[in-house]
């Protein structure tokens, strides 16, 4: 090889790089507005994820803290998991943009729906554990709780540590949203050809087995928390295969189309 044409190559290298640095710098500059914005409104959010302690034992809350930094370091937690949730919509725009540039423009129209689809999904997790699997779960810990003891003056009170119950809190958002991008994977793998229809048809088995497995080690040990888990992913994956159908035969009528408009009357 030249030299002529290491710099070539190495030129279009280099841009790709300033263009990397640019897009993280961006990423990171966004998560740390969103870090600082979260951490000024940390009390505002924590009074939000208490909400449903409240709702779950239908009483004032009492939150206790048994370390000098704790309510500090729930703070930076909620500033982190804020940071996070708040940028990543601009994390994933700066991906895009990234390695838009190097896909056909049906490609770029394929990835973009996934974008606006991959938050949505996390919110309608988010969503059903903050408004229904936490009120339920702490129902349930707290009714226990209380029948626990030799009489009223013996019963158990439940007053969770702070930075446990955020901890708590914020596993099952984080799970619920993460495992609400089933369909999400799913259609993009079917979009790309990786899987199809029939795939999943077959492996729906398969699939209720590992949404039930998964439910029992991420939600709390009761049978309302599992089946409130189970049943919105079991609906989701049938909805993929809806999904990856559609995209099918939307695919082989643009190819039967294709053909037809090729072909030469005799």
């Amino acid at each position: 090889m030249s030299q002529e044409d290491i710099d070539k190559t190495e030129a279009p290298l280099l841009d790709h790089l300033v263009e990397l640095r640019q897009r993280l710098i961006y990423a990171v500059l966004g998560f740390v507005a969103a870090f600082l914005l979260s951490f000024y409104f940390s009390s505002d959010i924590l009074a939000l994820l208490v909400k449903p302690f409240k709702w779950g034992t239908g009483q004032d809350v009492s939150l206790i803290s048994i370390k000098l930094l704790g309510v500090f370091l729930v703070k930076l937690k909620i500033a982190m998991f804020g940071g996070m949730f708040l940028a990543f919509p601009l994390m994933a725009i700066q991906i895009y943009k990234f390695v838009a540039p190097g896909l056909y423009k049906t490609e770029r129209q394929v990835l973009a729906p996934y974008l606006v689809a991959t938050p949505v999904f996390f919110v309608m997790g988010a969503a059903l554990v903050y408004f229904f699997l936490l009120p339920v779960a702490i129902h349930f810990f707290y009714t226990l709780a209380a029948g626990t003891g030799m009489g009223d003056q013996n019963a158990i009170q439940l007053m969770p540590d702070i930075e446990a119950y955020l901890e708590f809190v914020m596993m099952l958002i984080l799970a619920f949203g993460l495992t609400f991008q089933l369909p999400v994977v799913l259609t993009l793998l079917g979009q790309v050809g990786i899987i199809n229809s029939q795939q999943l048809s077959s492996g729906r088995r398969f699939a209720i087995l590992g949404v039930g497995v998964l439910a029992a080690l991420i939600t709390p040990p009761d049978p309302i928390s599992m089946i409130a888990m189970m049943v919105p992913l079991v609906g989701l994956y049938e909805f993929a295969v809806l999904a990856v159908k559609l995209i099918e035969r939307r695919r082989k009528t643009t190819s039967d189309d294709d053909g037809k408009g090729t072909d030469n009357p005799v």
